[in-house]
Formats: structure tokens, sequence, C-alpha cells
């Protein structure tokens, strides 16, 4: 035997049926503080910021690519 039960009704209501709490305080806090983080980090990633690690990370990385070929030509001529 089959059943088929179609019940209409909104996410609060649904919730409040089967005894779920209420986290919307939660959800709202939560929202804005990730609101305020992303406008902080977006503000810290300005073009300026941007150029200035990409440029530090370029050279050390160039730094880290000739120590390696350094280390390997000295260990070549041993």
């Amino acid at each position: 035997m089959k059943m088929r039960i179609e019940v209409e009704c909104t996410p609060v209501e649904a919730r409040q049926f089967m005894g779920l709490p209420d986290v919307t305080v939660l959800n709202e806090y939560i929202t804005e503080e990730l609101k305020k983080r992303t406008a902080a980090n977006l503000a810290m990633m300005g073009p300026d910021a941007l150029m200035k690690s990409w440029m530090q990370m370029g050279l050390q990385t160039q730094e880290a690519f000739m120590g390696m070929l350094n280390t390997g030509a000295r260990g070549k001529q041993e």
C-alpha cells in the first residue's frame, strides 16, 4: 500500500512543527560578521597591496629557484 501526504508550509512553520530551534538570530549574526570580514579583507586587497604581495612572492620564488640551481651546479662539480 502506498500513501502520499503533501504538506504546504513555510520553512519557519516546518521548524516549529518538528520542534527544531529558531536560529534566526544566530544566522543574522553570522551573516553580518561575514559581511564585515569580507569588506575588511577586500579593503586590504586593493591594487597596491596586491602588487606588493605579488612582487614579494615573485622575488622570493626567484631567489629560491636561483638557490636550487646553485646547489645543483655545486653538486655536479664535486
